[in-house]
């Protein structure tokens, strides 16, 4: 398995992103990347939040590494020509390390706040589709025309290329059943969820017969799972993780349960076998249940648990 840390962009600072950022690739971690959003999603919408793409660049530049990508960007902020443009200069300047992320978008409120149209879950889905087919047209044709309902693009040029051919590996986020697995079956090279082994089991299911109807074998995609971590031999500590997460997510407790990855490293140890078990070659940890120094529990997490799933990166 891979390891990486997802990196919240909200109530933090460009000073602790790049520590926590270097920290990570010091440590052995094969991948940082970092949320997508404006504002926070709080009743008086009130803090400092880190835009996702220069914030990344930066990264890109100052952490010369690992991996470094977007969990997700949401694909309702920009227009998909624009993304195609920054995430090939990210990659360039990463030296080919880009992982790119994208998913429907979902925050309401922002959307609103910003006079960004929001539309319905299922034109935020069709948009998503075409987005992928635009991009991926721009990152790989000289000069790219895509004709959809939503977007357009005209013989439109996107240079330099990104330095990975055909283009940086391609992660779709989100679990839904119907129609984003279907995306994520059809143009994904990378799924991404939240979820522990019984959701990802469930879904990975769901992901093949959505490639086996597209005619893909479901091998070439890597599956990796979001889990709130916390090492610990304090039940009532993996009972308070649990209720925050379920606090913040709105998730039912069966699903916290199987979600959070909590206990002793024996027992987070066993969730990530059957994690394995069920498909899933990657881990993001996110930094919104972390301490606000993580890198002590970071550090345990890699001395004591990583090293009997590590293998060699795939790509």
């Amino acid at each position: 398995m891979r390891f990486g840390i997802f990196l919240s962009l909200t109530f933090t600072t460009w000073e602790d992103v790049l520590r926590l950022a270097r920290h990570a690739e010091a440590t052995g971690w094969d991948a940082v990347a970092v949320t997508d959003h404006f504002m926070p999603n709080t009743p008086d919408r009130l803090g400092d939040v880190l835009e996702c793409w220069t914030t990344l660049a930066a990264l890109a530049a100052l952490v010369p590494r690992i991996q470094v990508g977007t969990i997700v960007v949401g694909n309702t902020y920009r227009h998909p020509a624009v993304v195609a443009k920054m995430g090939a200069t990210v990659d360039v300047i990463a030296g080919g390390r880009l992982l790119f992320g994208l998913g429907a978008g979902w925050q309401q409120n922002e959307h609103e706040a910003y006079g960004i149209p929001f539309g319905t879950v299922a034109e935020r889905l069709a948009r998503l589709d075409e987005a992928c087919r635009v991009i991926k047209a721009l990152w790989t044709e000289t000069k790219a025309t895509v004709v959809g309902r939503y977007y357009r693009v005209t013989d439109a040029p996107c240079l330099p290329k990104p330095v990975q051919h055909p283009y940086p590996e391609f992660m779709i986020g989100g679990g839904g059943e119907r129609v984003t697995l279907r995306i994520a079956a059809e143009h994904a090279d990378h799924w991404n969820t939240w979820g522990g082994p019984r959701t990802l089991a469930h879904k990975g299911r769901v992901l093949e017969e959505h490639c086996a109807r597209l005619g893909r074998d479901p091998r070439t995609i890597r599956r990796s799972a979001n889990m709130p971590l916390a090492l610990t031999d304090d039940r009532a500590e993996v009972e308070r993780l649990a209720a925050a997460v379920s606090r913040r997510m709105g998730y039912p407790p069966d699903l916290v349960e199987d979600l959070v990855l909590a206990g002793s490293v024996a027992a987070v140890q066993d969730k990530l076998a059957r994690l394995r078990e069920a498909g899933v070659d990657m881990l993001w940890v996110p930094t919104i249940f972390l301490p606000k120094d993580p890198r002590a529990l970071l550090d345990r997490f890699m001395a004591e648990v990583a090293p009997a799933f590590r293998e060699p990166a795939r790509r």
